[in-house]
């Protein structure tokens, strides 16, 4: 792997969060900092860390707000090379940092670079020496709203998570066979398609009696997405189960057919590597990055395939298929875990990350 000359400093957000911004955060941090032969140092700010802050690499400067940061950011120089920006918003932190003369690189993620920004940090985008984004698509919907940076420096750098899993690790789906869905259900992050796979499972049903729809993440839509499995007449076979441990998430990784996330917007998917990692292929959008990570369709790497959420038919016939058992599912599980394999474990995003980084240092 490269090596980074001289020190990095980080802006970060919580490293606390259960989010993929988050995730993808601790991962990079991890791997920048053995990469890198100076002083390292990290600021963020959010709820506290408790016993996970001790395991972070390099020096820690954790606050508990964007303003705090800032008096952080503000009260030494900071003796490194490159600056790491893992979040737009955290731009604004820049004016207050005092460098002998390093490089920015801002890495874009997806939603919130998606938008128009204050003019403070559209001000701030020019200072940016190097863009990395984990896709394609997140490049192409942020320059919708900066078309001005379309010849700025920028790297697509897709994530990775893990390591490959044995043989003898994976299990066999279970019967009646299951559909597990990971990720936040928030109000503000509706788009993640909670909604349209309830409206489709009762064509489901008509198919697999039986069969379970699990939904696991952070949850405060509970009232709300049980409300509209009890208008469709599927409440009772639908499990809203929140948030759970990393062991009750692997067991029903384990247990499901496949992973459904026909989300209208994400950035990339971390959890769409965590179902190809076991064999689990995916049920993704025709609308965001997911068609990049997993790849959908009948090809030899697919894993998975994509639907129009807004097609209710369309969305219950993918799911039919990668529930039914057979030759095709065993060549899509197959597939996935290949795809995962061969492009996406942690320490191939190391590798994709410090290279990048290393033509700035």
């Amino acid at each position: 792997m490269n090596r980074l000359d001289g020190g990095v400093l980080g802006l970060f957000p919580s490293f606390a969060g259960v989010g993929g911004v988050e995730r993808a955060g601790r991962m990079a941090w991890e791997g920048i900092a053995r990469a890198s032969a100076g002083e390292n140092h990290v600021i963020c700010y959010g709820p506290p860390m408790l016993a996970d802050q001790a395991a972070v690499s390099g020096k820690l400067h954790y606050t508990r707000s964007q303003p705090l940061a800032v008096v952080s950011a503000a009260c030494r120089k900071w003796p490194v090379r490159l600056i790491v920006v893992w979040h737009i918003g955290l731009l604004r932190l820049l004016p207050f940092l005092r460098t002998n003369g390093s490089c920015t690189v801002l890495f874009l993620h997806g939603v919130e670079a998606w938008r128009p920004q204050s003019p403070t940090v559209r001000k701030l985008l020019n200072r940016v020496d190097l863009f990395l984004t984990n896709s394609d698509f997140t490049w192409e919907s942020f320059l919708k709203y900066q078309p001005h940076l379309r010849s700025a420096l920028h790297l697509t750098v897709p994530l990775g998570f893990g390591e490959p899993m044995g043989e003898g690790m994976v299990a066999a789906p279970v019967d009646p066979p299951s559909v597990l869905m990971i990720g936040r259900m928030a109000r503000s992050e509706a788009y993640k398609g909670h909604d349209a796979v309830i409206a489709a499972w009762s064509k489901v049903l008509n198919r697999f009696p039986g069969a379970k729809l699990r939904m696991i993440g952070p949850c405060e839509m509970r009232e709300e997405l049980s409300a509209l499995a009890e208008k469709h007449g599927v409440r009772q076979a639908i499990e809203i189960a929140g948030t759970v441990s990393e062991a009750d998430k692997m067991r029903y990784l384990a247990e499901c057919r496949c992973m459904a996330l026909p989300s209208r917007g994400e950035g990339f998917g971390l959890v769409y590597l965590e179902a190809m990692r076991m064999g689990r292929p995916c049920v993704v959008s025709t609308s965001d990055a997911g068609r990049e990570v997993v790849c959908p369709g009948d090809g030899s790497d697919a894993g998975g395939l994509a639907v129009n959420p807004a097609n209710t038919d369309e969305l219950a016939a993918g799911l039919i298929r990668l529930m039914t058992p057979g030759e095709e599912w065993d060549r899509w599980s197959a597939a996935s875990r290949t795809r995962y394999e061969s492009r996406y474990t942690e320490a191939q995003f190391h590798e994709r990350l410090i290279t990048a980084l290393a033509g700035l240092s």
